[in-house]
């Protein structure tokens, strides 16, 4: 029965994968070379887009996984209404990257649907350039505001199903000792949530180290990513080799980012024995 899950990802992952990490260690002739990996070190945007590559990473991790976190509590909470706000909250799951990226342009332009509402209300004379390539700070908060809609569904689902796992006799248990709500979450939810928020991290910081459509569709080469220089030097410079050697540099942070989260998401034992 593992027999369809298996090929589909060895025809569309593990082969790939494998095949990428062997073209970023040869020429064009075949030949085992290390100097791709020279050349991308000195490429001019290498360490540009990797530090904008952690910064939006920086940014949109501890957003995402504390505002998920919230909507998973209160989604399991006993408030009324709390099935129409899962609703809302799961639609961001059906909506694709490229179409993110595109929602949230006609929403930042300068003749966008903020700008418009902005000036409708007598807020601003002139259009905004939230997008302009000289205000990158408005830029990357673009970029984060998009990437967090488009992917905190996600990332509210996996929580929702660590929080249906903990028993409720332990919160009512801690209920009855006297704690608040916020000590039984403090004190009881979290900690039993950590081999759930450590997927999810794991996941989701995977996946920022290759975030490619949303930016490419607000910012375009003003914030260079690694997974945009990765794809440029492939369809506009057909230089295979050089492409494969940063998506070689983004499986490697990705691996690197997973050993810190085990590492430091760490469950006892005893927790699971319990």
């Amino acid at each position: 029965m593992l027999a369809p899950a298996a090929i589909f990802m060895t025809v569309f992952f593990a082969w790939p994968a494998v095949q990428a990490l062997l073209i970023a260690f040869q020429t064009t002739q075949g030949t085992f070379t290390l100097a791709n990996f020279q050349s991308m070190f000195h490429d001019t945007d290498f360490l540009r887009s990797l530090g904008n590559t952690l910064i939006l990473l920086a940014l949109i991790i501890p957003i995402e996984t504390s505002i998920a976190l919230g909507m998973a509590v209160l989604a399991q909470s006993r408030l009324r209404g709390r099935s129409v706000f899962l609703y809302i909250w799961s639609i961001p799951l059906a909506v694709s990257d490229l179409a993110a990226g595109l929602v949230w342009l006609s929403v930042f332009t300068s003749h966008g649907y903020l700008n418009s509402i902005l000036q409708d209300l007598h807020l601003i004379q002139h259009p905004i350039g939230f997008l302009d390539y000289n205000n990158l700070s408005s830029v990357v908060a673009a970029v984060v505001i998009a990437e967090v809609w488009r992917s905190i569904s996600l990332v509210m689902v996996i929580i929702m199903s660590g929080i249906q796992a903990i028993p409720s006799e332990l919160g009512e248990a801690a209920e009855i000792l006297g704690a608040s709500a916020w000590h039984r979450f403090w004190r009881v939810t979290l900690p039993l949530l950590k081999p759930t928020l450590q997927v999810a991290l794991i996941l989701r910081t995977i996946a920022a180290f290759q975030v490619f459509a949303v930016v490419l569709a607000l910012a375009g080469s003003a914030l260079p990513v690694l997974a945009v220089k990765s794809e440029s030097w492939v369809a506009e410079y057909r230089n295979f080799q050089l492409g494969a050697t940063y998506a070689v540099m983004i499986l490697v942070l990705s691996s690197l980012s997973t050993v810190v989260y085990l590492g430091l998401l760490r469950t006892p034992r005893e927790v699971f024995q319990r």
